[in-house]
């Protein structure tokens, strides 16, 4: 095997390495890079000294019959870090929910949010707020004034938005659910819904 075939192969097992999320033996490895298995044991065998020598962020290990990368031990403080951090966390679906309201119908109050998605948002919310996604953006003039939200800057950014004005429209949708549910019974959105309680978090 030249040396730049195997560079080739070695690039290639790192790309196989990289997107599995099981461990690979040397039999698949062989197979995939169309090599046997002797040769796939040593190009991984090589790899992970490669990853080594040159002080990468990620080592190669054979664990449970088969080749794995792994973040380096030395990093594990700031991986940690990154995965346990909230504005890294996927949002759960009532939170997906309650941003979706407060995104097309901004500035809206915690009590519209909680009407329309039947269920008390106050725990979402907050959530949505410590990850910079909603904001408080002034309060409404009506009797005790109550804070009014609108997302912030995050929000875009997530979406990949220019502005808010980029955002889809919703009339497409409520079209086609117009026409399946025609017959069912006519409900009134802006009417407050019976609010349920719901458990205080995202």
């Amino acid at each position: 095997m030249s040396e730049t075939a195997g560079d080739d192969r070695t690039r290639a097992l790192e790309a196989l390495l990289f997107v599995s999320d099981e461990p690979l033996s040397a039999a698949v490895v062989a197979q995939a890079l169309d090599v046997d298995r002797k040769q796939a044991e040593s190009l991984c065998a090589g790899l992970a000294d490669e990853l080594e020598s040159r002080h990468s962020g990620t080592v190669l290990r054979n664990v449970a019959g088969g080749w794995r990368l792994f973040t380096h031990p030395d990093t594990s403080e700031v991986v940690e870090r990154f995965v346990l951090s909230s504005r890294q966390s996927r949002l759960t679906k009532a939170a997906l929910e309650t941003l979706a309201i407060v995104a097309y119908k901004q500035p809206v109050t915690r009590h519209q949010v909680s009407a329309i998605r039947g269920v008390n948002s106050d725990g979402v919310l907050r959530a949505l707020q410590d990850r910079g996604i909603v904001l408080e953006v002034g309060r409404e003039e009506t009797p005790g004034r109550p804070v009014l939200y609108g997302t912030g800057p995050e929000f875009l950014e997530r979406l990949g938005l220019a502005s808010l004005a980029s955002l889809p429209s919703l009339a497409p949708l409520l079209g086609a659910v117009a026409g399946e549910e025609a017959d069912a019974p006519q409900v009134d959105l802006e009417a407050p819904a019976p609010v349920e309680a719901e458990p205080d978090s995202e």
